[in-house]
């Protein structure tokens, strides 16, 4: 059990780590909401992740195939999401910097903590490669591919946690972020810092693999 354990949290750790364009839109929503919102959106993240790993714990070998012909498709999908929220960002921190502040009729208000967990899982799911990755690392990894169901269920639970963590992390500087940049200069910066920095990383999704 111990091996599935920590197989779990290094592949959920593995998963997460890499700064791209989800994580880098966490933060950026965090900072424009609040914590409690980022906790919820990083939860999102992390189910999704939970859940690719189940999928590859229960599929194992029959799931690559399948997956293979739809990766493409939804990385054009992910990516065109990815940049409609960059831009939807950065003309609302244009719009409220131009307005002195909040820009009253803007986009509506900022997303709750349940509609921002639904969106980030969402997002997350639209990314085929994550079931790849775990289920080649179950495939690969004798500590779970011939495993008992407990020690699979160790293992999915502990690529959760490590994922969660992770992702609650970025929410915690996001907000933290946001604190310490209230200014309406500082909020329209960061703004479109992290626009740019979201539509770059969706862009590089459609990039081949080196």
């Amino acid at each position: 059990m111990t091996a599935a354990l920590v197989a779990g949290l290094l592949a959920g750790y593995g998963i997460a780590i890499p700064v791209g364009a989800v994580a880098a839109y966490l933060a950026a929503l965090t900072t424009r909401t609040s914590l409690r919102t980022g906790i919820l959106a990083a939860l999102g993240v992390a189910s999704a992740d939970g859940l690719y790993a189940l999928i590859a714990v229960v599929g194992g070998s029959t799931l690559t195939p399948l997956i293979e012909p739809l990766m493409l498709p939804f990385r054009w999908a992910s990516a065109a999401v990815l940049v409609a929220l960059a831009l939807r960002g950065g003309v609302s921190a244009l719009r409220a910097h131009r307005g002195g502040g909040a820009a009253p009729g803007d986009d509506g208000p900022p997303p709750g903590p349940a509609r921002a967990y639904a969106a980030l899982l969402a997002l997350t799911l639209m990314n085929p490669m994550t079931v790849v990755y775990f289920a080649a690392l179950v495939l690969g990894s004798e500590a779970v591919a011939a495993s008992a169901p407990l020690h699979r269920a160790v293992f999915v639970l502990a690529a959760f946690a490590a994922s969660a963590s992770w992702q609650l992390l970025v929410a915690g500087g996001g907000a933290l972020l946001g604190r310490a940049l209230t200014g309406s200069r500082g909020r329209l910066v960061t703004a479109l810092a992290s626009s740019t920095l979201i539509t770059v990383l969706a862009v590089r999704l459609l990039l081949p693999s080196p």
